[in-house]
């Protein structure tokens, strides 16, 4: 069983079709969908997939972009929505640079609002980094030095140096399709040398198409072809990585109640 750990299925090009994308997607053998929110509006929304669909589950938390937007926004509402028995994360939160649509300020201190709900339900929080390494380590290592929480960096496309400082802050880190581009040879040897442990793989669909889908809306479905590149790169089987993938999905996502059902599944 494969698991997209991230995913946004109530965006254009997964929404029009969600229960069509779903089913493609398990029928290449993804078993669990972690459905990712980027703003407050679609909280509902996103839960509502979770509520319907036994295989996914939901997210609460606010992307960069959206910062500006809810600057206002405390730790009392997400605490509150992650209290759904289908939220099992904080997140995607983080400090996007790159395309600074939103304050700097603004991204840091929401970014913080997110670590403080994390910290307090125990749920991983998701962060999304670009152009902003070494704000988002700093961030990091002052919030865990003031109270350890879970967390992985969703979609790396960072320096291995940044990686390296994850690792030692006990972060996980997710491989999106991005690893499979021809320009992602830095990105590749970094996918090589992840521990086993500390690894997932997502699709952040409806963005990232890997090869050989390159240029189409990205699906969960195309998780499979992102899995079996880092297998090949890593020199296991794809079963192994789906394997490693899922129980580190399951560990770290503890909410899901997934380590169990995987227990048994290899019995």
């Amino acid at each position: 069983m494969l698991v997209d750990s991230h995913c946004h299925l109530n965006y254009k090009g997964l929404v029009e079709d969600q229960q069509g994308v779903l089913e493609r997607a398990r029928a290449a053998g993804v078993g669990a969908f972690l459905n990712i929110s980027t703003r407050q509006r679609e909280w509902a929304d996103v839960v509502g997939v979770a509520e319907r669909e036994a295989d996914v589950w939901a997210s609460v938390g606010i992307h960069p972009h959206e910062a500006d937007d809810h600057a206002d926004l405390g730790a009392a509402a997400l605490l509150a929505a992650a209290d759904h028995p289908r939220v099992i994360a904080i997140g995607e939160t983080g400090l996007d640079y790159y395309y600074d649509h939103s304050d700097r300020q603004v991204q840091q201190a929401l970014f913080r609002v997110h670590v403080a709900a994390a910290r307090e339900t125990g749920l991983p929080l998701i962060v999304h980094t670009r152009d902003a390494e070494d704000d988002t380590a700093r961030i990091l290592r002052e919030e865990m030095a003031a109270g350890a929480f879970p967390a992985l960096i969703h979609c790396f496309t960072a320096s291995a140096d940044f990686a390296r400082a994850m690792l030692d802050l006990g972060l996980t880190i997710s491989l999106s399709g991005i690893v499979t581009f021809k320009n992602a040879k830095d990105l590749q040897e970094i996918a090589k040398v992840i521990p086993e442990d500390r690894l997932l793989v997502e699709t952040d669909a409806p963005f990232l198409a890997p090869v050989p889908h390159r240029g189409r809306p990205c699906e969960p479905a195309f998780v499979a072809d992102t899995a079996r590149f880092v297998a090949d790169l890593r020199g296991i089987s794809p079963e192994a990585l789906a394997r490693a993938t899922t129980a580190n999905f399951a560990r770290l996502f503890k909410k899901a109640g997934l380590e169990g059902a995987i227990l048994e599944g290899a019995a």
